[in-house]
């Protein structure tokens, strides 16, 4: 490998690096409202649960799982961690919103997205986390 391939691979490696972060913040954010909502008995979220007729136990769950994801993903070793975490969670909003509930899912899709991304981003911090 030539010193010119290797710049260029640690160049792409920041922006990818710099760009992992911003959308972990920005999850993070999400993630950590959404919960906290949840777990403070929104009215909204009490309806939708509801809605959905598992019970409000489930409403504690989610948010639970949300804020766990969300400060997951600020943690540099366990990020990768938190975003398969919420990528699971986020599948099961989509396909509520789609056979259940109804409304958009479009904010559902992009936290699946995002969650997703981090994932795979920061899949080599996960795997030496498994080789432990």
């Amino acid at each position: 490998m030539s010193s010119q391939t290797a710049v260029l691979e640690k160049q792409n490696s920041k922006g990818l690096n710099i760009t992992l972060w911003v959308v972990q913040t920005g999850a993070a954010a999400m993630f950590l409202m959404a919960g906290a909502n949840k777990l403070s008995g929104n009215e909204q979220m009490v309806g939708m649960f509801q809605a959905i007729g598992i019970g409000q136990w489930f409403r504690y769950l989610t948010g639970s799982l949300e804020i766990i994801g969300g400060l997951l993903l600020l943690v540099p070793s366990l990020a990768g961690v938190g975003g398969l975490l919420l990528t699971g969670v986020m599948v099961g909003a989509v396909m509520t919103h789609i056979f259940i509930i109804g409304g958009n899912p479009a904010m559902a899709i992009v936290l699946l997205v995002a969650s997703a991304f981090v994932a795979w981003g920061r899949r080599d911090r996960t795997l030496k986390l498994v080789r432990l």
